[in-house]
């Protein structure tokens, strides 16, 4: 059960910023890769509402299942690589199968039988080492929206909030409060279903 800690500095950009970042970093169409997300929760957002979030990304035609949970400095992510048809059953309402994931859910007092499939988000991505990091740039499409974020994964807090407001600074982009996309995915499904 690969486990790590995920620490990353995020912003949302404009459009016009995201391709002020694309020239700074000289990302050329060559660079940028396409994943899907696929997200899960319970009706009532049990996942969200601990802040913990589960996933499957598919990337390069490999799923790989992911369960995001709060942890000191950062985020705890379990991943669990699993096969297409794994993957096809949970998007069409088969129950989970992966034995660790299910007793982490359990363990979080959230009943794995009630996890739903809620959509899909569509990322278009380019990544390049800077400084002590990792910079991702992203453009993602999801239930009939875009946004475009700007991500910095360190393994040193301090080093790597310095490193990137630094970034935004010489770039003369704000820093904006950001959620991150599954967070974000929630927010509109949310809005969706309540208008």
């Amino acid at each position: 059960m690969p486990q790590n800690i995920e620490i990353e500095f995020k912003n949302m950009l404009t459009k016009e910023e995201y391709f002020l970042v694309k020239d700074y970093f000289h990302f050329k169409e060559e660079h940028f890769f396409t994943q899907e997300n696929y997200y899960f929760d319970t009706p009532s957002f049990s996942l969200k509402k601990l802040k913990s979030a589960l996933r499957i990304r598919e990337k390069n035609g490999k799923f790989e299942l992911t369960l995001k949970q709060p942890y000191h400095d950062g985020l705890l992510e379990t991943n669990e690589v699993i096969s297409d048809k794994e993957a096809e059953e949970l998007f069409h309402g088969s129950a989970l199968q992966n034995i660790n994931i299910i007793q982490l859910i359990k363990d979080m007092g959230i009943n794995p039988l009630e996890i739903k499939y809620f959509g899909a988000l569509q990322t278009t991505r380019a990544e390049t080492d800077f400084k002590s990091g990792l910079i991702v740039l992203d453009h993602s499409c999801y239930l009939n929206k875009e946004d475009f974020e700007l991500e910095y994964e360190v393994t040193d807090r301090k080093k790597g909030s310095i490193s990137f407001e630094n970034l935004l600074n010489e770039l003369h982009i704000p820093i904006r409060k950001t959620d991150n996309k599954i967070m974000r995915f929630y927010k509109e499904k949310y809005r969706l279903l309540n208008d």
